[in-house]
């Protein structure tokens, strides 16, 4: 009687669990924890709520996503937001606009002020990334110099004043699809497909964790560094212009100093997401989570009755601890 072979034990690292799947262990126990606290919090309603809160500053993050892995940063975000929705929603006002920016322009197709956002916000990111690719000058620094420079833009182009009344085909990009999906959750989760297969099916992907890796290795082995880096920062811009159009359909109305502070807010849901400042390392989901985490904290906290600037000491609290593990995980890894 011949004796079967056993199967293979399949053996579970709880360090390795918590070490990749940490952050949606955190996510998991802080809903847990505000559901028992507030069962007001798993509603529907809250649910849709967190999504949407998170769809502006997620769609963002994404975009940061390629950039922090590049071993990058992008600080304009948030003014490229501004720049790209004041310029959308000039382009999207109705004929009864009482403050309409062009006066003897007719009502245009909704497409046209979602194509200037767009390409507003790419321009931008080209921009900062062929500065960085060649002039060789820290990310930083160029786009700290774009941060200024698109809010100043932004305020010289509406006068400082906010650009309101919409047409309709606009503003539902910010309501609800059969009065019941949010329409800027429908958008955040395309964008999120999108970026996964970029990211990970794609030669420009693979060439993004080259590049932040180790970018000389990534030169030798015939990685157009340059042309990667320009487009690196034109996809972050893309998505800051499309999160502008999300933005302004969602208030109504797009104010020059719109999004002052979503740059930060998406730079901490894509270091929370375990994107690492070191480079070569990030994913899409980790993103996903990271800006989820940041929304549920501050759902969550509202719900309870935290006062707000409580919340932000909470936030930059978290910001500090990930940034802490990732330093520790880095050092490890050296």
């Amino acid at each position: 009687m011949t004796k079967t072979a056993a199967s293979p034990k399949i053996k579970i690292d709880p360090k390795q669990i918590a070490k990749k799947y940490g952050i949606v262990i955190v996510l998991i126990l802080m809903i847990l924890g505000l559901s028992i606290a507030e069962p007001a919090f798993l509603s529907p309603t809250n649910i849709f709520n967190v999504l949407t809160q998170t769809s502006i500053f997620g769609i963002m993050a994404l975009g940061l996503t390629f950039v922090i892995i590049s071993k990058g940063i992008d600080l304009s975000v948030g003014s490229v937001l501004a720049l790209s929705g004041v310029i959308a929603a000039s382009l999207g006002q109705t004929m009864a606009a009482t403050s309409k920016y062009y006066p003897n322009l007719a009502e245009l197709p909704v497409i046209v002020p979602i194509l200037a956002a767009l390409a507003v916000g790419a321009f931008c990111g080209a921009i900062s990334g062929f500065l960085i690719a060649k002039t060789k000058i820290p990310a930083f620094i160029a786009t700290l110099g774009m941060m200024t420079v698109a809010r100043g833009l932004a305020l010289i182009y509406s006068g400082g004043k906010p650009v309101s009344t919409l047409i309709p085909n606009l503003t539902v990009l910010g309501g609800k699809l059969f009065n019941v999906v949010p329409v800027p959750v429908i958008i955040y989760f395309v964008v999120i497909l999108i970026s996964s297969v970029l990211l990970n099916r794609t030669r420009f992907g693979k060439n993004v964790y080259a590049i932040g890796g180790n970018i000389t290795a990534a030169e030798v082995s015939g990685v157009n560094v340059s042309k990667n880096l320009v487009l690196i920062y034109t996809y972050c811009g893309l998505l800051a212009g499309l999160a502008a159009i999300v933005f302004a359909g969602r208030v109504g109305s797009v104010h020059p100093g719109a999004a002052s502070g979503y740059e930060l807010t998406a730079i901490a849901a894509t270091t929370i997401g375990g994107t690492s400042h070191s480079g070569g390392i990030g994913a899409i989901w980790g993103a996903f989570v990271g800006a989820l985490v940041l929304s549920v904290m501050r759902n969550g906290l509202t719900l309870l009755g935290v006062d707000a600037y409580w919340q932000q000491v909470v936030e930059g609290l978290i910001i500090v601890v990930a940034v802490i593990i990732d330093m520790r995980k880095n050092a490890k890894r050296d």
